[in-house]
Protein backbone atom coordinates (compact mmCIF):
# COMPACT_ATOMS: atom_id res chain seq x y z
CA UNK A 1 0.00 0.00 0.00
CA UNK A 2 1.51 3.30 -1.12
CA UNK A 3 1.90 6.14 1.37
CA UNK A 4 -1.38 7.98 1.90
CA UNK A 5 -2.78 10.91 3.81
CA UNK A 6 -5.29 9.58 6.32
CA UNK A 7 -7.94 11.78 7.92
CA UNK A 8 -9.53 10.31 11.04
CA UNK A 9 -12.81 11.63 12.41
CA UNK A 10 -13.02 10.90 16.12
CA UNK A 11 -10.79 10.92 19.17
CA UNK A 12 -11.74 7.77 21.09
CA UNK A 13 -9.93 4.46 21.40
CA UNK A 14 -10.86 3.25 17.92
CA UNK A 15 -9.66 6.48 16.33
CA UNK A 16 -6.41 6.43 18.29
CA UNK A 17 -5.73 2.75 17.59
CA UNK A 18 -6.27 3.09 13.86
CA UNK A 19 -4.28 6.32 13.75
CA UNK A 20 -1.39 4.50 15.40
CA UNK A 21 -1.71 1.70 12.88
CA UNK A 22 -1.53 4.02 9.92
CA UNK A 23 1.45 5.84 11.45
CA UNK A 24 3.15 2.51 12.13
CA UNK A 25 2.86 1.64 8.46
CA UNK A 26 4.27 4.94 7.22
CA UNK A 27 1.21 7.05 6.45
CA UNK A 28 0.52 10.68 7.36
CA UNK A 29 -2.36 11.03 9.83
CA UNK A 30 -4.59 13.93 10.79
CA UNK A 31 -7.09 13.33 13.62
CA UNK A 32 -10.09 15.62 13.68
CA UNK A 33 -11.82 16.32 16.99
CA UNK A 34 -13.91 18.97 18.72
CA UNK A 35 -11.40 19.25 21.57
CA UNK A 36 -7.73 18.96 20.55
CA UNK A 37 -6.59 19.11 24.17
CA UNK A 38 -7.94 15.62 24.88
CA UNK A 39 -5.43 14.21 22.37
CA UNK A 40 -2.36 16.10 23.57
CA UNK A 41 -1.04 13.04 25.40
CA UNK A 42 -1.60 10.84 22.34
CA UNK A 43 0.14 13.38 20.12
CA UNK A 44 3.20 13.47 22.39
CA UNK A 45 3.59 9.69 22.09
CA UNK A 46 2.69 9.33 18.40
CA UNK A 47 5.50 8.12 16.16
CA UNK A 48 5.39 9.57 12.66
CA UNK A 49 3.72 12.47 10.92
CA UNK A 50 0.68 13.04 13.17
CA UNK A 51 -1.47 16.14 13.27
CA UNK A 52 -4.53 17.12 15.31
CA UNK A 53 -7.16 19.69 14.42
CA UNK A 54 -10.80 20.13 13.51
CA UNK A 55 -12.97 17.45 11.91
CA UNK A 56 -13.33 19.67 8.85
CA UNK A 57 -9.56 19.92 8.45
CA UNK A 58 -9.17 16.15 8.90
CA UNK A 59 -11.80 15.47 6.24
CA UNK A 60 -10.06 17.87 3.85
CA UNK A 61 -6.65 16.36 4.61
CA UNK A 62 -7.39 12.71 4.02
CA UNK A 63 -7.01 10.85 0.75
CA UNK A 64 -8.75 8.19 2.81
CA UNK A 65 -11.04 9.21 5.68
CA UNK A 66 -11.83 7.02 8.68
CA UNK A 67 -15.15 7.58 10.45
CA UNK A 68 -14.53 6.52 14.06
CA UNK A 69 -17.16 8.25 16.15
CA UNK A 70 -20.10 6.93 18.18
CA UNK A 71 -22.95 5.76 15.99
CA UNK A 72 -25.31 8.32 17.52
CA UNK A 73 -23.02 11.12 16.30
CA UNK A 74 -22.21 9.76 12.85
CA UNK A 75 -25.12 11.08 10.81
CA UNK A 76 -24.82 14.65 12.05
CA UNK A 77 -21.07 14.70 11.46
CA UNK A 78 -21.31 13.25 7.97
CA UNK A 79 -23.99 15.80 7.08
CA UNK A 80 -21.69 18.62 8.17
CA UNK A 81 -18.70 17.24 6.25
CA UNK A 82 -20.37 15.76 3.17
CA UNK A 83 -18.78 18.21 0.74
CA UNK A 84 -15.28 17.29 1.95
CA UNK A 85 -15.95 13.55 1.72
CA UNK A 86 -17.06 13.70 -1.91
CA UNK A 87 -15.16 11.23 -4.09
CA UNK A 88 -13.14 9.85 -1.17
CA UNK A 89 -12.96 6.40 0.36
CA UNK A 90 -14.55 6.60 3.81
CA UNK A 91 -13.83 3.68 6.13
CA UNK A 92 -16.93 3.41 8.29
CA UNK A 93 -16.18 1.79 11.66
CA UNK A 94 -19.44 2.87 13.30
CA UNK A 95 -22.25 0.81 14.79
CA UNK A 96 -25.77 2.07 15.60
CA UNK A 97 -25.54 1.36 19.32
CA UNK A 98 -28.43 2.83 21.27
CA UNK A 99 -27.85 4.60 24.57
CA UNK A 100 -29.73 2.06 26.64
CA UNK A 101 -28.54 -0.84 28.81
CA UNK A 102 -28.02 -4.25 27.19
CA UNK A 103 -30.39 -7.17 27.76
CA UNK A 104 -28.44 -10.09 29.22
CA UNK A 105 -25.32 -9.00 27.38
CA UNK A 106 -27.09 -8.09 24.13
CA UNK A 107 -26.64 -4.45 23.16
CA UNK A 108 -29.47 -2.60 21.43
CA UNK A 109 -29.40 -0.76 18.10
CA UNK A 110 -31.38 2.25 16.92
CA UNK A 111 -31.66 0.73 13.44
CA UNK A 112 -33.39 -2.47 12.32
CA UNK A 113 -32.24 -5.31 10.06
CA UNK A 114 -33.73 -3.66 6.97
CA UNK A 115 -31.47 -0.59 7.02
CA UNK A 116 -27.94 -0.22 8.33
CA UNK A 117 -26.37 2.92 9.72
CA UNK A 118 -23.97 2.94 6.77
CA UNK A 119 -26.89 3.04 4.35
CA UNK A 120 -28.14 6.14 6.13
CA UNK A 121 -24.70 7.71 5.89
CA UNK A 122 -24.48 6.90 2.19
CA UNK A 123 -27.79 8.67 1.62
CA UNK A 124 -26.57 11.73 3.53
CA UNK A 125 -23.31 11.89 1.54
CA UNK A 126 -24.09 10.14 -1.77
CA UNK A 127 -20.81 11.16 -3.40
CA UNK A 128 -18.66 9.62 -0.65
CA UNK A 129 -17.49 6.03 -1.06
CA UNK A 130 -18.33 4.38 2.25
CA UNK A 131 -16.83 1.00 3.12
CA UNK A 132 -17.91 -0.76 6.30
CA UNK A 133 -14.88 -2.12 8.17
CA UNK A 134 -13.39 -2.50 11.68
CA UNK A 135 -16.92 -2.60 13.13
CA UNK A 136 -16.94 -6.13 14.58
CA UNK A 137 -13.76 -6.36 16.65
CA UNK A 138 -12.30 -4.58 19.66
CA UNK A 139 -9.80 -1.80 19.08
CA UNK A 140 -6.99 -3.86 20.65
CA UNK A 141 -7.10 -6.26 17.71
CA UNK A 142 -7.68 -3.85 14.83
CA UNK A 143 -4.03 -3.51 13.83
CA UNK A 144 -1.95 -6.64 13.18
CA UNK A 145 -3.84 -8.94 15.56
CA UNK A 146 -1.89 -11.89 16.93
CA UNK A 147 -4.36 -14.69 17.57
CA UNK A 148 -3.79 -18.47 17.80
CA UNK A 149 -6.08 -19.23 14.85
CA UNK A 150 -4.11 -17.11 12.40
CA UNK A 151 -5.41 -14.10 10.52
CA UNK A 152 -9.02 -13.25 11.45
CA UNK A 153 -11.60 -12.20 8.88
CA UNK A 154 -12.76 -8.63 8.36
CA UNK A 155 -16.16 -8.36 6.69
CA UNK A 156 -16.53 -5.33 4.43
CA UNK A 157 -19.24 -3.86 2.21
CA UNK A 158 -19.67 -0.80 0.01
CA UNK A 159 -20.87 0.37 -3.38
CA UNK A 160 -17.49 1.37 -4.85
CA UNK A 161 -15.22 -1.44 -6.01
CA UNK A 162 -12.27 0.96 -6.13
CA UNK A 163 -12.89 2.08 -2.56
CA UNK A 164 -13.14 -1.53 -1.38
CA UNK A 165 -9.88 -2.27 -3.17
CA UNK A 166 -8.25 0.55 -1.18
CA UNK A 167 -9.66 -0.78 2.08
CA UNK A 168 -8.54 -4.31 1.23
CA UNK A 169 -5.04 -2.89 0.82
CA UNK A 170 -5.24 -1.37 4.30
CA UNK A 171 -6.55 -4.60 5.81
CA UNK A 172 -3.85 -6.67 4.15
CA UNK A 173 -1.15 -4.49 5.71
CA UNK A 174 -3.02 -4.54 9.04
CA UNK A 175 -2.93 -8.34 9.08
CA UNK A 176 -6.49 -9.32 8.12
CA UNK A 177 -8.19 -11.65 5.69
CA UNK A 178 -11.03 -9.91 3.86
CA UNK A 179 -14.54 -11.14 3.09
CA UNK A 180 -16.41 -8.81 0.71
CA UNK A 181 -20.13 -8.81 1.46
CA UNK A 182 -21.15 -6.78 -1.58
CA UNK A 183 -22.84 -3.42 -1.83
CA UNK A 184 -23.91 -1.03 0.91
CA UNK A 185 -26.84 -3.26 1.88
CA UNK A 186 -24.31 -5.84 3.09
CA UNK A 187 -23.73 -3.61 6.11
CA UNK A 188 -27.13 -4.80 7.37
CA UNK A 189 -25.45 -8.13 8.13
CA UNK A 190 -22.06 -6.79 9.19
CA UNK A 191 -23.14 -4.22 11.77
CA UNK A 192 -25.02 -6.78 13.94
CA UNK A 193 -21.79 -8.78 14.26
CA UNK A 194 -20.80 -6.21 16.89
CA UNK A 195 -23.74 -7.39 18.99
CA UNK A 196 -22.46 -10.95 18.80
CA UNK A 197 -18.86 -9.89 19.43
CA UNK A 198 -19.85 -8.03 22.61
CA UNK A 199 -21.87 -10.81 24.27
CA UNK A 200 -18.89 -12.78 25.70
CA UNK A 201 -17.41 -9.55 26.98
CA UNK A 202 -20.54 -8.25 28.62
CA UNK A 203 -21.45 -11.62 30.14
CA UNK A 204 -18.04 -13.05 31.02
CA UNK A 205 -15.55 -10.18 30.55
CA UNK A 206 -14.02 -12.04 27.60
CA UNK A 207 -12.90 -9.60 24.91
CA UNK A 208 -9.96 -11.36 23.25
CA UNK A 209 -11.61 -12.75 20.15
CA UNK A 210 -12.32 -12.06 16.48
CA UNK A 211 -14.35 -13.71 13.73
CA UNK A 212 -12.96 -16.01 11.06
CA UNK A 213 -14.73 -17.24 7.92
CA UNK A 214 -13.70 -20.78 7.04
CA UNK A 215 -13.81 -21.84 3.39
CA UNK A 216 -13.33 -25.14 1.63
Amino acid sequence: MAKQKIGILGSGQVAQRLAGGFLKHGHDVFIGTRDVTQLSDWKSKAKGNAQIGSSEDAAKFGDIVVLAVKGIAAESLVKDLAQYLSGKTVIDTTNPIAQVPPDNGVIKYFTDLNQSLMERLQLIAPKANFVKSFSSVGNEYMVNPDLPGGKPTMFIAGNSENAKKEVKGVLDVFGWEVADMGKVEGARAIEPLCILWCIPGLLHNEWSHAFKLLKK
